[in-house]
């Protein structure tokens, strides 16, 4: 696993943050230090996707990166679950292909899609957001939680993990201390942080955990649950 040191040298202007060659490089090293409890999420969406996922139907997960939400799910999933990973970044997609044709043996495909433009899901009983709603355009994601539950199987569930703000602002400013300290512990420097946060500014743009649950039920979503909550993270699940 190579290191994250992005933004460890000192930059005129942290550009906007893109999943591009550089990143996912480190990126399994940059989750993993910068998603307090990662490893533990990936257990709960394994577990809770097991409980959901239809044999014969496909788990899609939008947003899908390097492939270790798969290689999770495939230690705990009937082997006639056919995996459909989306992102919009090649790069990142050709990662996930090496690591997948290594790890995994059932059937499983890869998809660039602009999570922002309307596309195909088919024969679904299980979807997967992690860490990925949060980068589509606000005026766009009750659009695309719309069209996953429209498209979903009947009795199917969507796992959405997202950085969120507190639900207080006098709990907001605590809680993101609070995390900067979690990155410190995981040896980024002062710099780091503040240069990512930079980075991250116009192109990460957290919901309230409520406002997220008001919009799955908004778009027609019923049986709403918190799964896991860390200060500014949560996971939801979400049933049609």
């Amino acid at each position: 696993m190579n290191t994250d040191n992005i933004f460890k040298s000192k930059v005129e202007r942290a550009s906007d943050f893109k999943f591009n060659a550089n990143v996912v490089n480190v990126f399994d090293d940059m989750v993993v230090r910068s998603v307090p409890f990662y490893p533990e999420m990936q257990r709960m969406i394994a577990e809770i996707a097991a409980s959901h996922a239809q044999p014969g139907t496909s788990l899609y997960d939008l947003g899908c990166s390097t492939g270790t939400t798969f290689r999770s799910l495939d230690l705990t999933l009937d082997e006639t679950v056919k995996f459909v990973g989306v992102d919009e970044s090649d790069e990142m997609l050709q990662k996930c292909r090496a690591n997948l044709e290594v790890h995994l043996e059932r059937p499983f495909e890869l998809i660039n899609r602009d999570l922002n433009r309307p596309f195909e899901i088919k024969n679904a009983s299980v979807v997967v957001l992690c860490l990925t709603l949060q980068f589509v355009r606000p005026h766009k994601r009750a659009q695309l939680l719309k069209s996953i539950r429209e498209q979903l199987n009947p009795g199917g569930c969507v796992i959405l993990v997202e950085k969120v703000l507190a639900e207080s602002n006098s709990f907001n400013r605590e809680f993101i201390d609070y995390y900067y300290g979690f990155k410190r512990r995981n040896n980024y420097d002062e710099m780091e942080i503040a240069q990512k946060r930079e980075a991250l500014e116009n192109v990460l743009i957290p919901y309230k955990l409520s406002e997220n649950a008001e919009m799955l039920y908004e778009c027609g979503f019923h049986s709403v649950e918190t799964f896991f909550k860390w200060y500014n993270f949560s996971g939801m699940v979400a049933l049609k």
